[in-house]
């Protein structure tokens, strides 16, 4: 039985446009997820990995215009998650040439690619990320590079896109490969770690195991030295009266030994992320007082 009622095209919205057929089942059921496919709500991208109906589209879109598929679309076609999905295909242009009328229903991006840097009408996984980190706000990319990293694209790789970039945008993707982590669960979890790494003194870690007398937790993410966990807290995820009741006994336990938890939603991380932020500073800047003066003495995590 799924975990909660809510619709497959909302669930989809928040796995990030492409979620596993164990993970839709888990969370709508298996009629549903067999409703959902049958009716061209979800397509099939890879084995077992299944995506909106967007995907499909753009892709048509992009071999109709002669075009190819870009940056967040990109992303999609080779099935990694992304905060949120285009409204409209990004597609790719070579620089000086003219488009027909129906372009304007789609995201222009200019660029030079070589034949190596396209696989199946859309940039290589490679040149996906290295356009990402390039050119999308740095919350996208990190969500891309995330998911690209769960899905099995080398963290080494990564790493030598980004500091082997020049030129604009060459800072930030070193940043996102140095930052990113395949341990974020989803786009949710990853542009909550996006939103409070700026914050001063704050060193927040993905999925550290945390453990106390007779219980152990994985928050989604973790400051061990000022005792902070930051949770993404999805009520799509944890929705049941059981769920409710091991959430509620877990946090209830890492407050009585010393931790500060924040909970956040995800409307707060997706529509309010000064407050996450602002929260998080605050909270931040309790931590450190209270080791100031000695007041906080933690497990070790």
């Amino acid at each position: 039985m799924p975990a909660t009622d809510i619709s497959l095209a909302d669930l989809m919205v928040e796995l990030g446009g492409v979620a596993t057929r164990a993970q839709i089942v888990e969370r709508v059921g298996r009629r549903d997820f067999d409703r959902g496919r049958a009716e061209g709500q979800i397509v099939r991208v890879a084995r077992g990995l299944y995506a909106m109906p967007t995907v499909d589209e753009s892709a048509r879109t992009a071999a109709r215009l002669g075009g190819t598929l870009a940056l967040a679309s990109a992303a999609l076609r080779h099935g990694w998650a992304v905060k949120s999905v285009p409204d409209e295909p990004q597609l790719m242009f070579s620089r000086g040439r003219r488009l027909p009328p129906e372009a304007m229903a789609v995201r222009v991006h200019r660029g030079q690619l070589a034949a190596a840097d396209v696989v199946d009408g859309a940039t290589n996984k490679a040149m996906t990320l290295a356009q990402c980190m390039r050119r999308l706000p740095f919350d996208e990319a990190l969500c891309i590079a995330d998911s690209a990293l769960r899905a099995g694209f080398p963290r080494e790789e990564l790493l030598r896109i980004g500091e082997a970039a020049q030129g604009p945008g060459s800072p930030q993707m070193r940043r996102v490969s140095r930052e990113a982590s395949g341990l974020s669960a989803n786009p949710f979890e990853s542009t909550m770690r996006a939103e409070v790494l700026d914050i001063l003194g704050f060193k927040p870690k993905p999925q550290v195991t945390i453990q106390g007398q007779g219980w152990v937790v994985r928050p989604d993410l973790v400051d061990v030295r000022l005792g902070i966990a930051l949770e993404a807290d999805s009520f799509e995820f944890h929705g049941d009266r059981a769920a409710l009741s091991a959430d509620a006994r877990r946090y209830d336990l890492m407050v009585a030994a010393g931790w500060l938890v924040l909970r956040f939603s995800y409307e707060h991380v997706m529509t309010q992320p000064a407050f996450v932020r602002r929260v998080t500073t605050d909270v931040v800047v309790r931590a450190e007082r209270m080791r100031e003066v000695g007041m906080r003495v933690l497990p070790a995590a």
